[in-house]
Protein backbone atom coordinates (compact mmCIF):
# COMPACT_ATOMS: atom_id res chain seq x y z
CA UNK A 1 0.00 0.00 0.00
CA UNK A 2 2.68 2.21 0.90
CA UNK A 3 4.48 1.32 -2.38
CA UNK A 4 1.63 2.55 -4.32
CA UNK A 5 1.46 5.80 -2.83
CA UNK A 6 4.84 6.63 -3.41
CA UNK A 7 4.38 5.50 -6.91
CA UNK A 8 1.48 8.23 -7.14
CA UNK A 9 3.69 11.21 -5.68
CA UNK A 10 6.25 10.49 -8.01
CA UNK A 11 3.87 10.80 -11.20
CA UNK A 12 2.46 13.70 -9.71
CA UNK A 13 5.50 15.69 -9.08
CA UNK A 14 6.55 15.25 -12.67
CA UNK A 15 3.67 16.39 -14.23
CA UNK A 16 3.68 19.27 -12.36
CA UNK A 17 6.93 19.90 -13.12
CA UNK A 18 6.63 19.70 -16.69
CA UNK A 19 3.55 21.39 -17.44
CA UNK A 20 5.34 25.22 -16.76
CA UNK A 21 7.95 23.88 -19.50
CA UNK A 22 5.09 23.34 -22.02
CA UNK A 23 3.41 26.20 -21.43
CA UNK A 24 6.45 28.78 -22.21
CA UNK A 25 7.62 26.72 -25.09
CA UNK A 26 6.89 28.94 -28.03
CA UNK A 27 4.78 27.74 -30.86
CA UNK A 28 6.59 26.30 -33.98
CA UNK A 29 4.70 28.42 -36.09
CA UNK A 30 5.31 31.66 -34.72
CA UNK A 31 8.40 33.73 -36.18
CA UNK A 32 10.70 36.23 -34.54
CA UNK A 33 9.77 39.57 -34.06
CA UNK A 34 11.15 41.69 -36.49
CA UNK A 35 11.87 45.60 -35.88
CA UNK A 36 9.84 48.55 -37.29
CA UNK A 37 11.48 49.76 -40.77
CA UNK A 38 12.35 53.58 -40.43
CA UNK A 39 15.18 55.80 -41.80
CA UNK A 40 16.33 58.22 -38.78
CA UNK A 41 19.36 60.08 -40.96
CA UNK A 42 20.23 61.00 -44.25
CA UNK A 43 23.55 61.95 -45.50
CA UNK A 44 23.96 64.06 -47.34
CA UNK A 45 20.30 65.22 -47.73
CA UNK A 46 21.07 65.86 -51.00
CA UNK A 47 24.24 65.04 -53.99
CA UNK A 48 25.23 64.86 -57.42
CA UNK A 49 24.98 61.50 -59.28
CA UNK A 50 27.60 59.22 -58.63
CA UNK A 51 27.34 60.37 -54.49
CA UNK A 52 27.09 58.06 -51.97
CA UNK A 53 24.60 58.21 -50.00
CA UNK A 54 24.15 56.42 -46.10
CA UNK A 55 20.70 55.81 -44.14
CA UNK A 56 20.59 55.51 -40.81
CA UNK A 57 17.73 53.67 -39.06
CA UNK A 58 16.06 50.39 -37.59
CA UNK A 59 13.98 47.13 -39.38
CA UNK A 60 16.97 46.96 -42.34
CA UNK A 61 17.15 43.69 -43.60
CA UNK A 62 18.66 41.94 -47.45
CA UNK A 63 17.06 42.62 -49.92
CA UNK A 64 15.80 45.94 -48.78
CA UNK A 65 15.52 48.35 -51.65
CA UNK A 66 15.62 52.13 -51.97
CA UNK A 67 13.35 54.44 -53.70
CA UNK A 68 14.04 57.17 -55.31
CA UNK A 69 10.73 58.98 -57.29
CA UNK A 70 9.16 55.75 -59.35
CA UNK A 71 13.19 54.56 -59.67
CA UNK A 72 13.96 51.53 -56.97
CA UNK A 73 17.53 51.30 -56.57
CA UNK A 74 20.00 48.85 -54.95
CA UNK A 75 21.53 49.90 -51.52
CA UNK A 76 24.21 47.89 -49.76
CA UNK A 77 23.56 46.59 -46.24
CA UNK A 78 26.47 47.44 -43.76
CA UNK A 79 24.53 46.47 -40.78
CA UNK A 80 20.93 46.22 -38.92
CA UNK A 81 21.19 49.81 -39.17
CA UNK A 82 22.87 51.40 -41.94
CA UNK A 83 22.64 51.01 -45.25
CA UNK A 84 24.16 52.78 -48.42
CA UNK A 85 23.23 53.50 -52.09
CA UNK A 86 24.52 55.66 -54.93
CA UNK A 87 22.58 58.68 -56.68
CA UNK A 88 21.70 57.45 -60.34
CA UNK A 89 21.66 60.07 -63.26
CA UNK A 90 18.12 61.59 -63.20
CA UNK A 91 17.17 65.14 -64.14
CA UNK A 92 17.59 67.94 -61.13
CA UNK A 93 15.21 68.39 -58.78
CA UNK A 94 13.55 67.20 -55.46
CA UNK A 95 12.37 63.32 -55.15
CA UNK A 96 10.56 61.22 -53.00
CA UNK A 97 12.73 58.85 -50.78
CA UNK A 98 11.77 55.92 -49.08
CA UNK A 99 12.71 52.71 -47.99
CA UNK A 100 10.83 49.18 -49.08
CA UNK A 101 11.62 45.61 -47.44
CA UNK A 102 10.64 42.47 -49.09
CA UNK A 103 7.86 41.61 -46.81
CA UNK A 104 5.81 44.93 -47.85
CA UNK A 105 7.17 47.32 -44.92
CA UNK A 106 7.64 51.05 -46.19
CA UNK A 107 9.02 54.25 -44.78
CA UNK A 108 7.20 57.29 -44.72
CA UNK A 109 8.51 59.33 -47.51
CA UNK A 110 11.66 62.13 -47.09
CA UNK A 111 12.05 65.02 -49.33
CA UNK A 112 15.75 64.29 -50.86
CA UNK A 113 16.95 66.87 -53.63
CA UNK A 114 19.23 66.07 -56.72
CA UNK A 115 21.67 68.23 -58.06
CA UNK A 116 22.59 69.23 -61.23
CA UNK A 117 26.20 67.60 -61.77
CA UNK A 118 29.05 69.92 -62.27
CA UNK A 119 31.61 68.90 -65.21
CA UNK A 120 34.91 69.09 -63.94
CA UNK A 121 37.69 71.06 -65.92
CA UNK A 122 40.89 69.96 -64.99
CA UNK A 123 43.67 70.63 -67.97
CA UNK A 124 43.90 72.12 -70.59
CA UNK A 125 46.33 70.78 -73.44
CA UNK A 126 48.05 72.77 -75.10
CA UNK A 127 47.48 76.19 -72.77
CA UNK A 128 49.40 78.14 -74.76
CA UNK A 129 48.67 79.31 -78.00
CA UNK A 130 50.51 81.64 -80.03
CA UNK A 131 48.90 83.88 -82.28
CA UNK A 132 50.81 82.77 -85.42
CA UNK A 133 49.53 79.35 -84.84
CA UNK A 134 46.82 77.97 -87.39
CA UNK A 135 44.58 74.62 -88.06
CA UNK A 136 45.25 72.32 -85.45
CA UNK A 137 47.88 74.34 -83.76
CA UNK A 138 44.72 75.67 -82.29
CA UNK A 139 42.75 72.94 -81.47
CA UNK A 140 43.27 72.77 -77.51
CA UNK A 141 41.79 69.46 -75.84
CA UNK A 142 39.56 69.85 -72.65
CA UNK A 143 40.27 66.97 -69.90
CA UNK A 144 38.06 66.35 -67.02
CA UNK A 145 34.87 64.30 -66.26
CA UNK A 146 31.15 64.55 -66.26
CA UNK A 147 31.35 65.58 -69.74
CA UNK A 148 27.89 64.50 -72.03
CA UNK A 149 26.19 65.76 -75.06
CA UNK A 150 25.46 68.88 -75.76
CA UNK A 151 28.46 70.09 -73.03
CA UNK A 152 29.99 73.46 -74.20
CA UNK A 153 33.31 74.92 -73.49
CA UNK A 154 32.94 78.99 -72.94
CA UNK A 155 35.69 80.85 -73.42
CA UNK A 156 35.64 84.27 -71.86
CA UNK A 157 32.05 83.50 -71.31
CA UNK A 158 30.62 83.03 -74.65
CA UNK A 159 30.14 79.84 -76.07
CA UNK A 160 32.84 78.23 -78.68
CA UNK A 161 32.07 75.45 -81.23
CA UNK A 162 32.68 72.44 -78.86
CA UNK A 163 33.69 68.79 -80.30
CA UNK A 164 32.20 66.26 -77.58
CA UNK A 165 35.08 63.58 -77.71
CA UNK A 166 34.30 61.10 -74.46
CA UNK A 167 33.17 62.03 -70.98
CA UNK A 168 36.38 62.99 -70.03
CA UNK A 169 37.63 65.26 -72.88
CA UNK A 170 36.28 67.95 -74.99
CA UNK A 171 37.88 70.27 -77.99
CA UNK A 172 37.67 73.11 -79.55
CA UNK A 173 39.62 75.65 -81.59
CA UNK A 174 41.09 79.18 -80.29
CA UNK A 175 39.55 82.19 -82.08
CA UNK A 176 41.74 84.64 -83.10
CA UNK A 177 42.70 86.78 -79.40
CA UNK A 178 44.39 89.60 -77.92
CA UNK A 179 47.84 88.49 -76.17
CA UNK A 180 47.41 87.54 -72.83
CA UNK A 181 45.59 85.15 -70.54
CA UNK A 182 41.87 84.24 -71.69
CA UNK A 183 39.18 81.99 -69.40
CA UNK A 184 38.07 78.48 -70.19
CA UNK A 185 35.16 76.80 -68.75
CA UNK A 186 32.87 74.17 -69.17
CA UNK A 187 29.02 73.65 -68.99
CA UNK A 188 26.55 70.96 -69.13
CA UNK A 189 23.15 71.40 -70.95
CA UNK A 190 22.01 71.95 -66.79
CA UNK A 191 23.65 75.36 -66.88
CA UNK A 192 26.27 73.41 -64.02
CA UNK A 193 29.57 75.16 -65.14
CA UNK A 194 33.29 73.97 -64.19
CA UNK A 195 35.74 76.04 -62.78
CA UNK A 196 37.60 78.28 -64.54
CA UNK A 197 41.06 76.99 -66.37
CA UNK A 198 43.47 79.62 -68.07
CA UNK A 199 44.60 80.05 -72.10
CA UNK A 200 47.29 81.68 -72.70
CA UNK A 201 47.67 83.48 -75.84
CA UNK A 202 51.43 84.37 -77.08
CA UNK A 203 52.17 86.99 -79.25
CA UNK A 204 55.44 87.78 -77.93
CA UNK A 205 57.29 87.67 -81.17
CA UNK A 206 60.09 85.84 -81.49
CA UNK A 207 63.57 85.49 -84.21
CA UNK A 208 64.51 82.24 -84.90
CA UNK A 209 66.47 82.88 -87.74
CA UNK A 210 68.40 85.44 -90.29
CA UNK A 211 69.75 85.10 -93.54
CA UNK A 212 71.01 86.44 -96.89
CA UNK A 213 68.34 86.35 -99.29
CA UNK A 214 68.48 88.33 -102.76
CA UNK A 215 71.09 90.23 -103.63
CA UNK A 216 71.03 93.31 -105.83
CA UNK A 217 72.93 96.20 -107.12
CA UNK A 218 73.15 98.41 -104.02
CA UNK A 219 71.37 96.50 -101.69
CA UNK A 220 70.17 93.31 -100.55
CA UNK A 221 67.68 91.43 -98.45
CA UNK A 222 68.10 90.11 -95.16
CA UNK A 223 64.99 87.26 -94.25
CA UNK A 224 63.91 87.36 -91.20
CA UNK A 225 62.06 83.97 -89.96
CA UNK A 226 60.28 83.76 -86.38
CA UNK A 227 57.09 83.98 -85.23
CA UNK A 228 54.24 86.25 -83.88
CA UNK A 229 55.26 88.96 -86.20
CA UNK A 230 52.97 91.44 -87.28
CA UNK A 231 51.80 93.52 -89.86
CA UNK A 232 53.02 96.65 -87.21
CA UNK A 233 55.90 95.20 -85.88
CA UNK A 234 59.13 97.11 -86.02
CA UNK A 235 62.83 95.84 -86.64
CA UNK A 236 65.43 97.56 -84.65
CA UNK A 237 68.83 97.46 -86.07
CA UNK A 238 71.54 98.44 -84.20
CA UNK A 239 69.39 100.40 -82.50
CA UNK A 240 68.09 102.02 -85.56
CA UNK A 241 63.83 101.22 -85.73
CA UNK A 242 62.98 100.18 -89.17
CA UNK A 243 58.48 100.20 -90.07
CA UNK A 244 57.12 98.68 -92.68
CA UNK A 245 54.58 100.69 -94.58
CA UNK A 246 55.81 104.17 -95.76
CA UNK A 247 59.64 105.45 -96.06
CA UNK A 248 60.63 108.16 -94.28
CA UNK A 249 62.07 110.84 -97.04
CA UNK A 250 65.60 110.19 -97.52
CA UNK A 251 65.24 106.44 -96.27
CA UNK A 252 66.37 103.79 -98.38
CA UNK A 253 65.88 100.65 -96.42
CA UNK A 254 62.54 99.31 -96.12
CA UNK A 255 60.76 96.48 -93.91
CA UNK A 256 58.41 94.41 -96.06
CA UNK A 257 56.13 92.48 -94.03
CA UNK A 258 56.20 88.63 -95.16
CA UNK A 259 53.72 86.67 -92.81
CA UNK A 260 53.56 85.97 -89.12
CA UNK A 261 56.97 84.13 -89.44
CA UNK A 262 58.56 86.19 -91.73
CA UNK A 263 59.66 89.88 -92.19
CA UNK A 264 62.11 91.04 -95.25
CA UNK A 265 64.98 93.63 -93.88
CA UNK A 266 66.34 95.70 -97.20
CA UNK A 267 69.63 96.22 -96.25
CA UNK A 268 71.19 99.29 -98.28
CA UNK A 269 75.52 98.17 -96.89
CA UNK A 270 77.76 101.26 -97.67
CA UNK A 271 80.55 98.62 -96.87
CA UNK A 272 80.88 95.20 -98.74
CA UNK A 273 82.88 94.60 -95.23
CA UNK A 274 81.04 91.82 -92.78
CA UNK A 275 80.38 93.10 -89.58
CA UNK A 276 78.13 92.46 -86.39
CA UNK A 277 74.53 93.36 -86.86
CA UNK A 278 72.26 93.13 -83.91
CA UNK A 279 68.27 92.89 -84.49
CA UNK A 280 65.80 93.07 -82.45
CA UNK A 281 61.78 92.58 -83.46
CA UNK A 282 59.15 94.80 -81.31
CA UNK A 283 55.08 94.66 -81.54
CA UNK A 284 52.60 97.52 -81.01
CA UNK A 285 51.34 96.09 -78.31
CA UNK A 286 55.35 96.71 -76.77
CA UNK A 287 56.70 92.69 -76.19
CA UNK A 288 60.28 92.14 -77.66
CA UNK A 289 61.77 89.65 -79.04
CA UNK A 290 65.04 88.75 -78.00
CA UNK A 291 68.38 90.30 -79.71
CA UNK A 292 69.77 88.31 -82.71
CA UNK A 293 73.25 88.92 -84.09
CA UNK A 294 74.61 87.89 -87.55
CA UNK A 295 77.32 88.65 -89.17
CA UNK A 296 76.16 90.37 -92.74
CA UNK A 297 77.79 93.72 -94.68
Amino acid sequence: MIRKFILILLVLMVGAVAAPAQEAAPSRGESPQVAPLSVLSILPAQGEPGTTVTLNGTGFSPGTTVMLGSRELPAALVGSRIMTFELPELPPGAYALFLKRPDGATTRPFNFVLQAQKPIASSLIPDTVTSCATGREREVLVNGANFRTGTRVLLDGAVVTTRFISPVMLAFTAPTLPAGIHQVQVKNPTDAASTVLALFIDAKPEIASVSIGREFVNYYELIVGGRNFQQTSVLVVDGKRLGTGKQLVGEREQLVYGGCNQLVYQRFPYDPTPKQITLQVVNQNGEESALFTISAP
